[in-house]
């Protein structure tokens, strides 16, 4: 995979593994490249596109797939990205506290990291819509279909707004501890009933803050050693409490089973989030904690840790275009009939790989290409 990226050579990954001081939390890193990964190939496998005299639908194959909701149990892992950004926002605001610069500085510096690469994004996709509509004369319903692969932004939107309040969070977590993380759960509950038995729908949105903040000032616990310290039966308990919540919750007839939006269902776990999300993120979490040992001894091996910093060096490029890289294979296998219609029949499972391994070819090409503007420049030496 090194070699496919030659502006970042394998000697340079080799210096900076070899310059990875030994007080940094490798686990954390793994965790941001594993669950972007997961989403990225959980998006390839699940979206469903048809083309028809109707314009382009698309929706989620667990919607229409019985039983493979579960599967949404352990592959709905964005939380985890909320989770350990909530760990890398409370590590950096110390850094910045003890060097002594402002928050400011935190601030523009993690403004930059996210919004260089998204710019690049929507300028070529604002090209690309000037050329769909105004030059090809393409059907409208194909050109506002084309807004489909904007669909990561909505994460970006949330991660930054989560991002500008993190010091004002880490405030209140130094003076209130757990106690922010109860109001929170609290809260995403009250607008659960005001939304599900109250019949007051809109209110439902608030739920974006409630459970992404939590999510995130969970990620507090971790930066501050507490979780760490925890014994191994906490984390035993949060893991089978978590799941024994979820099943409860999404068997009461109030929530769905999947904690993935598939668009065949009248109410969704993700958009807006519910309490499911909550209990969910507690349960990966607890899983989580259960396998760092293991995993942090795995990843002390130079080449799995290479692997994760290069992951890690085109993270937000990765997430942002892989559903363009999915959209062009789309096309391609729509002009030579390729693809199955019924989906979850033998023959459209075993065209899920070919699925997987063009969108991979096209993205890889994509990322030679902009993956280079995330980086952030190298320091000369003077």
């Amino acid at each position: 995979m090194m070699k496919l990226f030659p502006w970042f050579a394998s000697s340079r990954l080799a210096e900076l593994a070899a310059q990875t001081p030994a007080s940094r939390d490798r686990y954390v890193d793994f965790l941001r490249a594993f669950s972007i990964t997961v989403v990225v190939i959980g998006h390839w496998i699940s979206t469903v596109v048809l083309l028809g005299d109707n314009g382009i639908k698309v929706y989620n194959a667990v919607g229409a797939i019985p039983g493979t909701w579960v599967t949404t149990w352990v592959l709905q892992v964005m939380p985890l990205f909320f989770f350990v950004g909530g760990f890398s926002n409370l590590v950096s605001l110390d850094a910045f506290k003890r060097r002594g610069e402002p928050v400011s500085a935190f601030l523009r510096t993690r403004a930059v990291r996210l919004l260089k690469p998204t710019s690049i994004f929507l300028g070529v996709w604002f090209f690309i819509f000037i050329l769909l509509t105004l030059v090809f004369k393409v059907e409208t319903q194909v050109a506002k279909a084309s807004i489909l692969v904007l669909g990561p932004l909505w994460f970006l939107s949330v991660y930054l707004i989560v991002t500008f309040v993190a010091p004002l969070m880490r405030e209140l977590h130094r003076r209130y501890r757990v106690w922010i993380l109860v109001i929170l759960i609290v809260l995403t509950i009250l607008v659960d009933i005001l939304h599900f038995w109250v019949k007051i729908p809109a209110v439902r949105w608030a739920n974006i803050a409630f459970v992404w903040f939590f999510v995130h000032q969970l990620g507090f616990f971790y930066a501050d050693g507490s979780l760490t310290r925890a014994p191994k039966r906490a984390h035993i308990a949060m893991t089978l409490g978590s799941l024994g919540c979820l099943l409860v919750l999404t068997n009461i007839g109030v929530y769905p089973k999947s904690m993935v939006g598939t668009g065949l269902e009248q109410v969704s776990n993700m958009n807006p989030p519910t309490v499911c999300i909550v209990v969910l993120t507690c349960w990966l979490v607890g899983a989580a904690m259960l396998l760092r040992d293991p995993l942090n001894r795995w990843l002390a091996r130079q080449r799995p840790w290479m692997t994760v910093i290069l992951a890690n060096s085109m993270i937000m490029t990765l997430y942002l275009w892989h559903l363009t890289a999915y959209a062009i294979a789309f096309m391609l296998f729509y002009l030579i009939g390729f693809g199955c219609k019924a989906v979850g029949t033998p023959l459209w499972w075993l065209q899920r790989p070919v699925w997987i391994v063009v969108s991979a070819v096209i993205l890889m090409g994509i990322l030679r290409i902009f993956a280079r503007f995330e980086r952030p420049a190298r320091r000369k030496n003077p």
